[in-house]
């Protein structure tokens, strides 16, 4: 049994091989199927309500029985993941979300479905949690910005193939269709991802040494079969911790980066459930007909591609610190900009500017940032707390922003993310460290200069 198995800086050396597009390709399948789940809803509750199959009321139960299925979700992958490994994590959260969806093709009434819906949920919050930081762990820092961006760009895409696919197949064939596409696809992925290996990084720091070290010299093998002489490891450190409580998520040398991660996730959030979201029904309110529903939501699906290229060129070039700073100062100088738009071509522009640094935030921040905050031994419990977080603010977000709205207009709105995108710059700025170009396990050790990692907005 080796002493030493030095997964991180094995892995790090590498040189972009089959096995990474593998990789790649396996867990953004899966991520994508959660995100077109998550983006089908839309047309899907339309469909319902107009086919006499629910109501207006029951259509709302169903929305929120999704997002609380997948508040547990991502609390419970995260836990599964720290506890007994990234494969067995991801496998189960897709096979729940992939019987759940194909059962709900056959709900005999609106009920069933909303108790299948929150099944599909308990997935569907766990699969980005699971994909975010298993991916982190497997691809070069110097690469990992860009790998991470393109995951964030088939995951987005999933709103695009989302929003077309119901276009043309909820009239044509029905919602029930729409499920069967996710659930099938699913278990079809499921499938698929049986031949990823385990994470090394995991199996060295829960101490399964023979393991990881099995793990590593078979990717190892393929990559020098592809790629040639592979180069020598340039540092050597023992990545065994353990069984790790929970507990040392909240120390005091975890609690900045849990703030930093939480409020990441509520910041993606707010400004997607809190004001995007709802953007249509205020402008329409305030008299514009040129941004109706299914257009701005076409705007929206093109714009979540668009951020995450604009996140692939920025990742690898721009430190995590500035793109993020840099992002929601956009954000919010473009949203406080766009419902005072009255030309249809300026708020066309404004409104694919705003979305597009929405999700440049969701694809830095969100797939790149908050998992490289916590080392491999709570990286999916900190992902998932912070994830949970985010999802307590998708429910509670949209009755905020309406009442908000009532009483205050879009100002009352805008200012309400603008606040919590305020508190995510000041959190990014405490922490003052920087993940990005960085090994993971050196990602843990404060730079030069940087504030004590324990400080946390308001201390």
């Amino acid at each position: 049994m080796p002493h030493i198995v030095n997964s991180g800086a094995r892995l790090d050396r590498l040189p972009i091989s089959r096995f990474h597009w593998r990789v790649l390709w396996l867990i953004s399948a899966g991520a994508f199927l959660d995100a077109f789940d998550i983006y089908l809803a839309g047309g899907v509750i339309a469909a319902l309500l107009k086919d006499g199959f629910s109501t207006l009321q029951l259509n709302a139960v169903f929305v929120s029985a999704t997002f609380f299925g997948m508040l547990i979700g991502a609390g419970l992958a995260g836990w599964v993941g720290d506890r007994m490994g990234r494969r067995y994590s991801y496998q189960t959260n897709l096979a729940i979300f992939g019987i759940a969806s194909v059962a709900a093709v056959f709900a005999p009434n609106i009920y069933w479905l909303i108790a299948f819906r929150f099944l599909m949920g308990l997935g569907l919050g766990a699969e980005l949690v699971v994909a975010a930081g298993t991916m982190c762990e497997f691809i070069p820092p110097r690469y990992r910005g860009r790998w991470i961006s393109m995951m964030g760009m088939i995951i987005n895409s999933g709103l695009l193939v989302a929003t077309f696919t119901g276009y043309f197949v909820i009239p044509n064939l029905g919602w029930r269709v729409m499920f069967a596409i996710a659930g099938f696809g699913a278990l079809i992925v499921w499938l698929l991802r049986k031949r990823m290996p385990e994470s090394p990084r995991w199996l060295e720091s829960v101490g399964r040494l023979q393991e990881a070290e099995a793990a590593l010299q078979a990717i190892e093998r393929e990559t020098e079969a592809q790629r040639g002489t592979l180069p020598p490891v340039d540092r050597f450190r023992n990545h065994e911790q353990g069984r790790v409580p929970l507990s040392r998520l909240f120390a005091a040398g975890m609690r900045g980066r849990l703030t930093a991660a939480s409020l990441t996730v509520v910041a993606v959030n707010v400004s997607v459930y809190g004001f995007v979201a709802w953007l249509p029904t205020f402008l329409v309110k305030q008299g514009m007909t040129i941004v109706q529903s299914l257009g701005f939501t076409t705007l929206m699906a093109f714009g979540s591609v668009a951020g995450a290229l604009v996140g692939m060129l920025l990742a690898d070039r721009v430190a995590r610190q500035k793109s993020l700073v840099a992002t929601c100062l956009i954000i919010m100088a473009l949203g406080f900009l766009y419902p005072m738009m009255r030309d249809p071509a300026a708020i066309t522009v404004v409104g694919f500017a705003l979305i597009t640094s929405i999700y440049v935030l969701v694809t830095i921040g969100l797939y790149a940032y908050v998992p490289e905050l916590f080392p491999t031994e709570l990286r999916l419990r900190g992902t998932g707390f912070a994830g949970m977080c985010g999802r307590a603010a998708s429910i509670s977000t949209p009755y905020l922003a309406v009442m908000l709205f009532d009483r205050f207009g879009v100002q009352g709105v805008l200012l309400m993310v603008s606040g919590v995108l305020a508190c995510l710059v000041a959190a990014i700025l405490a922490l003052r460290l920087e993940t990005g170009q960085r090994s993971l396990e050196d990602s843990h050790e404060d730079p030069p200069g940087a504030f004590p990692e324990s400080i946390t907005v308001g201390e």
